[in-house]
């Protein structure tokens, strides 16, 4: 089954490729540059920081709906063990065994693909069992450092949830805009609030996931002409599921990752800094959300902090 042409359309209009040269991994992440991350440290007044990660936990947020991923499994493997004889110091040690994309995570732009290329053109065949993502992967994301803009789209339509058949539109992110008094600008990293993880963390997981609201196909163009950096929410398929357009499925990670080099985050919890940005009525933000360094992969856990 192809791609419907209206995709092909938007993607022509986003498509970055080359724009960094033809060597480039990054993508949007260039639009970071160090006069960025002076302007966002700047934001910084009162010194409140948010975590902004769900916990990592068996009982987390996968429930089957993707197939493979699975809850951290934790398991200890050494208790109060005195490794040099008794009476020395005691250690104990733990182990895992998770999804890198199991909770609050990035997605590497080489986490989709279409038409057998991922990010600037490159055969998607790159990517392989044994080595992973030979280019892009998120190991090669530099520091994620920059200014963060809260785009409380809920707040702004005038409820503390938007429904699960809701995709948010370039309009939708122009009255969160408005509602906050800023404006989105070159190297921000946009988080975007639907509500939505507030049903996870009533303990609902099969409703988190389904329906769900989320990114229109339509917001890559908007993006793109903002030139963020990166975007992250509160959802666990980022884009509004089921589809906007019948059998267009993970379009909008199709446009972000793989036309335009940007990444994208989910699972976000966003409601302790939705609460704190209306009371300080700012919505921007330094933000730091370092991905770990995993050689290959094609995304990463990432407990991000926004500092007011």
């Amino acid at each position: 089954m192809s791609l419907p042409a209206e995709f092909h359309d938007i993607a022509k209009r986003v498509n970055n490729w080359g724009r960094w040269g033809a060597d480039d991994e990054i993508g949007t992440l260039n639009l970071i540059t160090d006069a960025v991350v002076r302007e966002a440290a700047a934001t910084v007044r009162s010194g409140l920081r948010i975590p902004l990660a769900l916990p990592l936990q068996q009982d987390g947020v996968q429930s089957g709906l993707i197939p493979g991923r699975i809850n951290p499994l934790h398991t200890m493997v050494q208790i109060n063990q005195e490794l040099f004889g008794p009476g020395t110091v005691a250690t104990s040690d733990d182990t895992a065994v998770l999804s890198l994309q199991t909770a609050t995570h990035w997605d590497a732009l080489t986490h989709a693909s279409h038409s057998g290329r991922i990010y600037n053109g490159r055969p998607a065949a790159t990517i392989t069992a044994h080595g992973g993502a030979e280019f892009s992967g998120i190991d090669k994301a530099p520091h994620i450092v920059s200014r963060g803009v809260l785009l409380d789209v809920a707040r702004a339509l005038g409820t503390d949830r938007l429904p699960g058949d809701h995709a948010v539109t370039p309009e939708d992110l122009e009255a969160a805009e408005e509602l906050a008094g800023v404006r989105v600008r070159s190297g921000d990293i946009v988080l975007v609030r639907t509500g939505q993880v507030q049903v996870f963390l009533a303990g609902d997981k099969h409703a988190y996931g389904y329906p769900s609201p989320g990114l229109s196909v339509r917001t890559p163009e908007w993006f793109r002409a903002r030139d963020a950096a990166a975007v992250a929410n509160d959802t666990l398929t980022f884009e509004i599921f089921p589809p906007e357009i019948d059998d267009l499925w993970l379009g909008v990670h199709a446009l972000d990752l793989v036309e335009m080099g940007m990444l994208q985050g989910q699972n976000w919890n966003l409601e302790a800094l939705s609460t704190a940005c209306a009371q300080e009525r700012r919505y921007a933000f330094l933000l730091s959300a370092m991905p770990e360094p995993f050689v290959g992969a094609t995304g990463t856990p990432v407990a991000p902090v926004a500092i007011l």
